[in-house]
């Protein structure tokens, strides 16, 4: 007879019965099941803390609704976007269907770890991953690759508040190369491996994952953005990366768009030259500077795609913020001024 298991968020289940259903592994974090069409994905954050960081768990909401990270395989060394951590980046590509379950204490009277079931998920079609710094099993500080998960179009997870990323245990900063993937649009799927409970109330932030198109074009230009910056900083043979900043006390990290080492230069890149964007980015890098070793020395700059009005060039005069933006060839305000022989 053939085992059946319901998805429903909410299910309380063990790897044993996932796998016994849709012929999987038991043993990883991550485990397709590819003749179900489906990948099983269950976070643990609890083993994170063991080796001294917290990613895993329920991130706040953006602009386009909530997340959840989700901290990729690999114990030991750099994390890569292959094997079964590629699973993941490519599950809409391979028409899968990915599922996410967070561990739940044991099964009483046993040793098998219970799962509860969250619910369907889609990795975000604009940034699929962060890269962060972590300590591997081995102690040995490495590259660690966290997912942003956000709820399948249709569907109510099951998370609660214990299931929040936790809050940083103490201020670090870490270097960290910045991300310059842009990810080929994907077309969201809607929901069909999972049912909703019938008594939840279905809201918009919490049913719909899709990314409105105009704004995933803001945010692809964006990446694409710093990418070029970046290769034409590198072109002039200059040291560029990023950091991670965790407070004590909050949870998640700041993570800045891009320093350039050999200036000492941080920085904000937007999508769009507005005034709305380039004030955001001012606040941002107000913050970001306050953790920058050698903060008092440090440039901070705003990177745009276009010129922006006379106005808004006045107020980055102002606030002693650095102004480069792209132009027809190169970018304009590069270098900059103090930066220059």
């Amino acid at each position: 007879m053939t085992t059946t298991v319901d998805l429903v968020p909410g299910l309380i289940t063990t790897r044993e019965a996932i796998a016994a259903a849709y012929g999987c592994g038991t043993f990883q974090g991550i485990e397709p099941a590819d003749d179900a069409g489906k990948v099983f994905v269950y976070s643990d954050p609890s083993a994170g803390e063991e080796y001294g960081y917290t990613f895993d768990g329920r991130a706040e909401d953006d602009e386009f609704g909530p997340l959840y990270l989700y901290t990729g395989a690999g114990a030991n060394g750099d994390q890569k976007p292959s094997g079964r951590n590629g699973s993941i980046l490519s599950h809409v590509e391979k028409q899968r269907e990915l599922h996410l379950f967070v561990a739940h204490g044991r099964v009483p009277g046993g040793g098998a770890m219970q799962q509860r079931y969250i619910g369907q998920m889609v990795v975000d079609p604009i940034k699929p991953y962060e890269v962060r710094r972590a300590p591997g099993q081995n102690g040995v500080m490495r590259s660690v690759l966290v997912f942003r998960f956000r709820p399948a179009e249709g569907t109510t997870p099951a998370w609660t508040e214990g299931d929040k990323v936790p809050a940083a245990t103490q201020t670090a900063i870490e270097v960290t190369d910045p991300v310059n993937d842009v990810p080929a649009p994907v077309v969201l799927p809607k929901q069909s491996g999972a049912k909703a409970k019938k008594t939840e109330q279905h809201s918009t932030a919490e049913t719909v994952a899709d990314i409105p198109a105009g704004q995933r074009k803001v945010l692809r230009r964006e990446g694409e953005l710093v990418k070029a910056f970046a290769a034409h900083l590198a072109a002039a043979g200059h040291e560029t990366h990023s950091f991670q900043i965790t407070i004590k006390g909050e949870p998640g990290a700041l993570t800045p768009d891009l320093y350039d080492a050999t200036d000492h230069v941080l920085y904000e890149a937007k999508g769009l030259t507005t005034r709305a964007n380039v004030r955001m980015a001012i606040g941002q890098l107000a913050d970001y500077r306050r953790h920058i070793p050698n903060s008092k020395a440090l440039r901070v700059a705003v990177l745009l795609p276009s010129e922006p009005t006379a106005d808004v060039k006045d107020l980055l005069g102002e606030v002693n913020v650095e102004l480069v933006y792209q132009a027809d060839e190169g970018f304009a305000g590069w270098p900059l001024l103090s930066s220059q022989p």
